[in-house]
């Protein structure tokens, strides 16, 4: 069915209206990091060093992909993400990226929802960005490290197949 121009004009208006009135009524420190994101893109997941957290929130349908690249001491050199949400997860995503680089992971597993909150300035109502900002941190963490795990489990299965042949292991009869 066909909108009359009067009705297409009144709509446009209103969502127009509608999109100025609910961000400017955030603080300007969500404002600049949704109009501005730091650090939006995406690692290369099957790198070692990488580790990737996907979490989400069904209340809202919020998602967030946050990836972190470490260096060889375990610091965070490189973070990313990707969201799909409000512009407070999407703020509350870019600061946790810019937080977090340069930390150990102990460092970056440290960092807190309320303190993305408070540094925002984020209303009651949006906490929950903060928290899936701090949760995409955790999973990411947490994916890193079950790689390290993997990865130590089959260099210790190596050398201890390297040894089981080697010439010094055969008894000779």
């Amino acid at each position: 069915m066909m909108l009359s121009r009067l009705s297409q004009t009144l709509l446009r208006t209103n969502l127009g209206s509608l999109t100025k009135l609910s961000v400017a009524s955030y603080h300007a420190n969500v404002i600049d990091h949704y109009e501005n994101p730091r650090n939006v893109g995406t690692l290369d997941k099957n790198k070692k060093n990488v580790g990737t957290g996907l979490v989400g929130a069904p209340a809202c349908g919020d998602v967030m992909k946050m990836q972190i690249e470490v260096d060889d001491e375990g610091r965070i050199v490189d973070a990313k993400f990707k969201t799909f949400g409000c512009c407070s997860a999407i703020a509350s995503s870019s600061l946790a990226t810019e937080w977090i680089k340069g930390k150990t992971l102990d460092e970056a597993s440290s960092i807190k929802n309320t303190d993305i909150a408070k540094e925002l300035r984020l209303p009651p109502i949006k906490l929950h960005c903060s928290m899936l900002a701090q949760d995409a941190v955790k999973a990411a963490i947490s994916d890193l490290k079950a790689k390290q795990e993997v990865e130590d489990s089959q260099i210790t299965s190596q050398q201890e197949q390297s040894q089981s042949t080697s010439p010094e292991a055969t008894v000779s009869k």
